[in-house]
C-alpha cells in the first residue's frame, strides 16, 4: 500500500513539475470605446467572435486604461505601474528623446525568464529611438510601426500644425517599407501572429498585438468595407474581430485552446473629435483625452478556460496597472524587484471573490496632473482644464473639429452607481467625504507628484534618456 501511494504521490509531483505554463495573447487596439462591441451594448457594429470570447470567459463592466492616452496607458499595461511613476506623459510624436527605460520590468521579460518565446505586432509607441525599441523590453520578435498611425505626412493638419516625416513599417530594428496605404496592415498583423503560434505550439509563448486600428486614420480590406451599419468606424471594428477570430481557429487547430490566456481591452477612450471617424463611449461622459469615464471606461475581456469559467461578469473596478501582476500570477512568473502599483486579478477571473482589488484608483494626464481618483463607487474631481466638443459632433471625412477648453473650478463628487452619466455633482452633498478622498489625492501627490499644485513625487523612477 505504502509502494502505490508513494507511485502515486511521485506521478502527481510529475504532472506538477511539467505542466505547461499557460501561453499568453494580449490584443490591444487604439482608441476603442466601451460601446463598440455586441458584448458591451453596440448593436450596429457586429461583433462574434469578441462577444463569444467574452462570454466564454470573463468580461469586466469597470475596467480602466490608466490613462487617456497611448503612450502613457501601454506603458502601464507593459510595467504593471502608473505612467508618472517612470516619468512617461502623453503621446511619443517621431523622433522623441524619451521612451520606456530598459531598467524597467516588462511583462515580456518576465515571461521571457519563464521560458516563454516572445513577439509584438503592431504599434509600439513607448519611444523610437533604438534603445527603447521592443527587442530590448524583452521581445524576440517586433513587427509594426513605432508610434501612432497618424504620424505621417497624410495627417489632415500637416504643415500648418505638424510636420511628420513618413511612416515606416519595421521588422524588428530594420525599416522595410515606407507606408503609403495601411489597408493590408490589420490582415498582415494577424498573419504574423498566426505564424508565431504555428511556430511556437509546442512551447509557451507570448503573443502582444498592438493594432494600431481604429485609430484614425481609418483603414480597412476591401472584405470588410461596407459591411457595418456604423459606417467605416464598423467595419474596422469588425476586421479587428475577424482577426480575433483567426487566432481563436489557430489555437483550436494546435488544441491550445484551453491553456491559453487570451486577453482583449483598449489603450484609452474614443477619439471623438473624428465624429463618425470615432468610437462610442457609450453612455459614459466624454473620451480620449479627459478622465470623464468615457476617456478612461473601455472594454476588457479574458478568456483561459482552464481557469476562469464561462460569462463571467466583473463589476468590480480594474485598471491597465493590473495586467503584469495577473500574467505574472497565472504563469507563475517572479514578480519584478522594483515596486509596482498593480495588483493580480486573478481572484476575481477565478471568482474567489466579488471584491475590487483596489480601494482607490488614479487618473492623471498631460505631463504628470492629476485630475481624479475613484474611490469605491464614487468619482471625485480635482479643480483642472479639460477639453471637450460641449455637444458639437466632430465630421466624419477623418479631418477633427477643434475641442473647446472646459474647467472644474472646485471639487467634484459622483455616485457611479447611480448616476454613471456623471451628469448631477453632489459634492456640496456629501463635505466630509470630499475631504476625505481629497486627503487621499494628497497621498498619491507625495508618492507621484502633481503639477498643479507644483507637488513633487518622492518615489518616482527617472525614465530613460538618450545622450545628445
Amino acid at each position: 500500500m505504502k509502494f502505490f501511494s508513494s507511485l502515486l504521490g511521485l506521478i502527481l509531483l510529475s504532472s506538477c513539475v511539467s505542466e505547461t505554463p499557460p501561453n499568453v495573447i494580449f490584443i490591444l487596439t487604439d482608441d476603442q470605446g466601451y460601446g463598440d462591441l455586441g458584448i458591451y451594448g453596440a448593436s450596429d457594429i457586429e461583433t462574434p467572435y469578441l462577444d463569444e470570447l467574452a462570454l466564454s470567459g470573463a468580461y469586466f463592466t469597470s475596467y480602466y486604461s490608466t490613462q487617456p492616452v497611448c503612450s502613457a496607458s501601454r506603458a502601464s499595461i507593459m510595467t504593471g505601474v502608473y505612467s508618472d511613476r517612470i516619468g512617461i506623459h502623453n503621446a511619443y510624436s517621431p523622433g522623441s528623446k524619451v521612451g520606456l527605460n530598459p531598467d524597467e520590468t516588462t511583462i515580456a521579460e518576465l515571461l521571457k525568464a519563464r521560458g516563454y518565446a516572445t513577439a509584438a505586432f503592431g504599434k509600439w509607441h513607448l519611444g523610437d529611438a533604438p534603445k527603447f525599441l521592443p527587442r530590448n523590453h524583452g521581445f524576440d520578435e517586433f513587427y509594426g510601426i513605432l508610434y501612432s498611425n497618424d504620424m505621417w505626412p497624410q495627417h489632415p493638419q500637416q504643415g500648418t500644425v505638424f510636420d511628420f516625416p513618413d511612416i515606416e513599417l519595421y521588422e524588428n530594428e530594420t525599416p522595410i517599407r515606407v507606408l503609403k496605404d495601411q489597408t493590408f496592415l490589420t490582415q498582415a498583423l494577424t498573419d504574423k501572429a498566426v505564424s508565431f503560434i504555428n511556430r511556437n505550439k509546442d512551447n509557451p509563448f507570448f503573443l502582444y498585438l498592438p493594432h494600431p486600428q481604429p485609430h484614425v486614420p481609418l483603414f480597412v480590406d476591401s472584405t470588410y468595407r461596407n459591411s457595418q451599419k456604423r459606417g467605416l468606424y464598423g467595419d474596422v471594428i469588425n476586421e479587428i474581430d475577424a482577426s480575433v477570430g483567426q487566432i481563436l481557429k489557430t489555437l483550436r487547430d494546435h488544441q491550445l485552446e484551453n491553456n491559453t490566456i487570451v486577453i482583449f481591452t483598449s489603450d484609452n477612450g474614443p477619439w471623438l473629435s473624428y465624429g463618425g471617424h470615432s468610437g462610442s463611449s457609450g453612455i459614459y461622459r466624454e473620451g480620449k483625452g479627459t478622465n470623464w469615464e468615457g476617456g478612461h471606461r473601455v472594454p476588457a475581456i479574458v478568456s483561459f478556460p482552464k481557469r476562469i469559467a464561462a460569462n463571467t461578469r466583473i463589476d468590480a473596478p480594474a485598471m491597465g496597472i493590473d495586467w503584469l501582476p495577473t500574467l505574472t500570477d497565472f504563469t507563475g512568473s517572479e514578480f519584478p524587484e522594483k515596486k509596482i502599483d498593480g495588483v493580480s486579478l486573478v481572484p476575481l477571473l477565478t471568482q474567489k471573490t466579488i471584491d475590487p482589488p483596489h480601494e482607490n484608483l488614479f487618473f492623471y494626464y498631460r505631463t504628470n496632473e492629476l485630475h481624479a481618483v475613484r474611490h469605491k463607487k464614487w468619482k471625485f474631481y480635482v479643480p483642472h482644464t479639460y477639453r471637450s466638443l460641449n455637444g458639437r459632433v466632430g465630421t466624419s471625412d477623418g479631418y477633427p473639429i477643434p475641442y473647446e477648453m472646459n474647467k472644474i473650478e472646485e471639487p467634484a463628487l459622483f455616485n457611479l452607481e447611480t448616476d454613471p452619466e456623471e451628469q448631477n455633482n453632489i459634492a456640496k452633498e456629501y463635505p466630509k467625504l470630499v475631504v476625505k478622498i481629497s486627503k487621499i489625492a494628497d497621498s498619491i501627490r507625495g508618492i507621484l507628484g502633481d503639477r498643479l499644485t507644483g507637488i513633487k513625487g518622492s518615489e518616482v523612477r527617472p525614465v530613460g534618456r538618450i545622450e545628445n
